[in-house]
Parts: structure tokens; sequence; C-alpha cells
């Protein structure tokens, strides 16, 4: 064996040993990714339905409490229980309730959503960007007495046409007594 074919012998044994070491790096790498693009992916939202309580529950005012978890405000009236949905109208950033001030106020371009005097309900936006007030979700009373709220249906008051909060579901009327 002279020793071009010794080199040639050692180079070609070298590339396969290489190529076969760079398989088994790559190899678990490739079965990954089209494992992933064969399992769908699983999202978990919550549900756009769920029970916030018995209209008991809730003083007149403003209830923060579902805020975080379904991004809703429970206002109680003297007249009326409705659900707002805290989006702001005018690019989707969530307000806060600022007691202080009686008001929803977005952190993101300044939008105040007004509550009017003694929570009359009136709920427009009365400073700021935005185009038309805090919609408004779909509630009602389920057979065991409790208030479900559903955030796929909402009611809206657009500028210039009728408004939506005085339509079935958009509240629940409550008894004087």
């Amino acid at each position: 064996m002279n020793r071009r074919k010794m080199i040639c012998l050692v180079a070609g044994g070298l590339a396969v040993v290489t190529a076969g070491i760079g398989s088994l790096v790559a190899l678990p790498s490739v079965v990954l990714f089209l494992l992933r693009r064969r399992l769908p992916e699983s999202i978990t939202e919550p549900s756009s339905a769920f029970r916030i309580g018995s209209p008991l529950d809730f003083a007149v005012g403003v209830d923060t409490r579902f805020l975080q978890s379904h991004r809703v405000c429970v206002v109680r009236n003297t007249n009326r229980l409705y659900v707002l949905f805290a989006r702001c109208t005018h690019q989707g950033c969530t307000p806060d309730w600022v007691v202080q001030e009686n008001k929803f106020r977005c952190p993101c371009h300044g939008s105040r959503f007004c509550l009017g005097s003694a929570f009359d309900g009136d709920g427009i936006n009365c400073e700021g960007p935005a185009p038309r007030p805090l919609d408004r979700v779909d509630v009602e009373i389920n057979s065991e007495g409790q208030v479900v709220a559903n955030t796929a249906k909402l009611y809206q008051w657009p500028k210039r046409e009728r408004s939506q909060f005085d339509d079935p579901g958009a509240y629940i009327p409550l008894t004087q007594g």
C-alpha cells in the first residue's frame, strides 16, 4: 500500500466518522422538529362565559375583582348591575379604576371613562382619544340565581349611533325592596 492510498483511506475514514457523529447530534433535533409540526398546539384560554356571583354580592360602585382573571369590572348602581369589558376603545389597553376620580383611566393614551355622579350608569368616555365608552358584557341570571357574564357578546355605544346599553342582556335590572 502506497502513501497516497493510505492518506485517502485515513481521510475517508475521518469523513465517515465525522458524518456519523454529526448525524447523531442532528437527529434528535430533526425528530423533535417533525413531531412538533404534527402535534396541535394547545392553547388554554379562560372560557368566555363565567359566573361572577349573586347580584347581592356586589355593593353600589365598581368591583374590580375580575379585572386580572377575566378583564372585566362589575358595576352596580341603584337600578342595574352590569359588567364592563376593560378594554379601551382607543387601542385596546386595559384601563385602571381610579377610585379618587370615580373614573377608569387608560394608561396608554390617557382616555378616561366616567361613570357619572352616584354611579348613574352613563359610563361615557369623558377625556382622551377613545372614540366610544367601554363595552358592556352580556349578563344573565342562571337557574341557581348566579350572574353569568359572557365576553363573547358585547354591547356598544358607537359614536353618533344608538346605544346598546339598554338592550336586554346588557344589564340585570335590580328590584327595589
